[in-house]
């Protein structure tokens, strides 16, 4: 995964990355300048809740999802969640834009990831709704969207796609690694960066969406803010240990997961703190174990997401990781907005044909560029 065979760039562009991620929270949004190789300039972010009805309509449409086998099909409520999800992303866009004072003219491009609502690798199949072509309509900015589609098509897990961002940006403050990047959102991943070696990246296994899905049924909040109610919890590590036989975590890196791949069935019979508790600890636990499967120990952890945001889970990292455990704003760099960042970036090197994943990412054949652009 080296740049140096890539061909130059164009040029620097002024991009716009959109994530709503498995937590579904709401849209983060942030302007990155790029040539699609180095990261030139940090631009304003944002964020958009959605809102209660609209994630009331995408939980149902992950359990509409559940059946699919063709990418495209928007059977029972999908149509609509579809349809709210580009809306939600136009407004998010435009009162984006008012409020920073930036001109639609001013930005190249913006990087639409949709809402992911079923990821099967082991059957080629991911599924991310949101239009691409309403988008650009609605906003006048040309937008590339479906970023996942061609790593499947090409024999890759169609994700994690941010690595090659990750990669950039250790590059910017030349790391002495090897350091890990590690987001965590509804499902946990990393990318792992040294000197002289590809990176290598993967899902780890739960980030916030077994606790998000806890609390909301148990308390009808959608998280455990700051990690409270956790904190006042033990957790079962017998039942942590229990989890970790899933299969998943022998395998090696790359290898992907869907954000209902786990089940919080175990935690049933626990009250509500020592539940918070236990599936908090497996979340790190399952980070953990990532780490026999990577080249060397990584000398530090540099967290993003919204578990960077998560003291109690934080705290469990800290326990559970043999390393330094900084959130990427020590870094100067934004937990909140980096994927977001990452989604800016990958849409310029769509632009530029160039790759996207490999195969120490993805697992892919060979690197593959991506995305579909939507012109205005």
């Amino acid at each position: 995964m080296t740049e140096t065979s890539e061909p130059a760039a164009s040029g620097v562009r002024r991009a716009l990355g959109l994530i709503s991620g498995t937590s579904m929270d709401g849209v983060d949004l942030a302007i990155l300048d790029t040539d699609g190789r180095d990261v030139v300039r940090f631009g304003p972010i944002g964020f958009l809740p959605y809102t209660e009805d609209d994630r009331a309509v995408l939980r149902r449409a992950l359990a509409d999802a559940g059946s699919l086998t063709d990418r495209l099909a928007r059977p029972g409520v999908l149509r609509d969640a579809e349809r709210r999800v580009t809306e939600r992303h136009a407004e998010a866009v435009l009162g984006f834009l008012r409020e920073h004072a930036i001109e639609p003219s001013s930005v190249s491009v913006v990087g639409f990831h949709g809402q992911t609502v079923l990821h099967r690798p082991e059957m080629a199949l991911t599924v991310q709704i949101g239009d691409g072509a309403e988008l650009a309509s609605r906003i006048g900015i040309d937008v590339v969207a479906d970023l996942r589609a061609a790593d499947m098509v090409a024999g890759g897990q169609g994700a994690p796609l941010v690595p090659v961002y990750h990669q950039a940006l250790a590059a910017s403050r030349a790391l002495a690694g090897p350091v890990l990047f590690l987001n965590i959102g509804g499902v946990s991943n990393i990318t792992y960066v040294a000197d002289r070696h590809d990176p290598v990246a993967c899902d780890t296994g739960p980030g916030n969406a077994l606790l998000d899905d806890l609390m909301l049924e148990r308390t009808g909040q959608p998280l455990d803010r700051d990690g409270a109610t956790a904190a006042l919890g033990v957790a079962d590590e017998a039942i942590v240990s229990d989890l970790l036989n899933h299969p998943y975590f022998s395998q090696r890196p790359p290898k992907s997961l869907d954000r209902n791949a786990f089940s919080r069935a175990s935690v049933e019979p626990l009250g509500t703190a020592d539940a918070a508790a236990t599936l908090t600890a497996f979340t790190a636990a399952s980070i953990a174990a990532v780490l026999p499967h990577l080249p060397a120990p990584p000398i530090e952890v540099i967290v993003c997401g919204g578990g960077a945001r998560n003291p109690t889970l934080m705290l469990e990292l800290t326990k559970r990781l043999p390393c330094r455990v900084t959130s990427a704003d020590q870094h100067g760099w934004s937990a909140d907005a980096m994927e977001a960042q990452a989604f800016a970036y990958l849409a310029v090197r769509s632009l530029e044909g160039l790759p996207l994943s490999f195969p120490s990412t993805t697992g892919v054949t060979a690197p593959v560029s991506g995305g579909t652009v939507y012109r205005v």
